[in-house]
């Protein structure tokens, strides 16, 4: 009972506004060249100061502001501003149901009765 109650409210949230505006803007942003570049810029230089770090080197302070610099050009693209604002509003709802789920749990918990549908 409890796995095809999962999968419905799995079938319900696929449904949802939130999660079908999450995945038209992911897809626009894979689709978006600027974006791309933007977003491989970020984890070349992010992989480079990992590997510095690794090393057990301190990354050169112009390595980290090239990061930061190109952190802050990817937060300023909209594409990827759509796809932060999506995710954060199918967060909310996320957190929403589990809130939902936890409150029927204590319910449930607390119940003498004992049921299975």
């Amino acid at each position: 009972m409890i796995d095809e109650k999962a999968q419905e409210l799995g079938r319900l949230l696929g449904q949802s506004d939130e999660y079908k505006t999450l995945l038209r803007a992911s897809d626009r942003m894979k689709e978006d060249a600027t974006c791309k570049r933007l977003l491989a810029d970020v984890e070349r230089i992010a992989q480079e100061i990992e590997r510095a770090t690794q090393e057990g080197r301190e990354p050169a302070k112009e390595q980290v502001e090239r990061y930061d610099r190109a952190l802050q050009s990817v937060q300023a693209n909209a594409v990827y501003q759509q796809v932060v604002a999506a995710q954060a509003n199918f967060e909310k709802l996320m957190a929403k149901v589990n809130a939902r789920i936890y409150d029927g749990m204590k319910q449930g918990a607390a119940s003498p009765i004992i049921t299975l549908g």
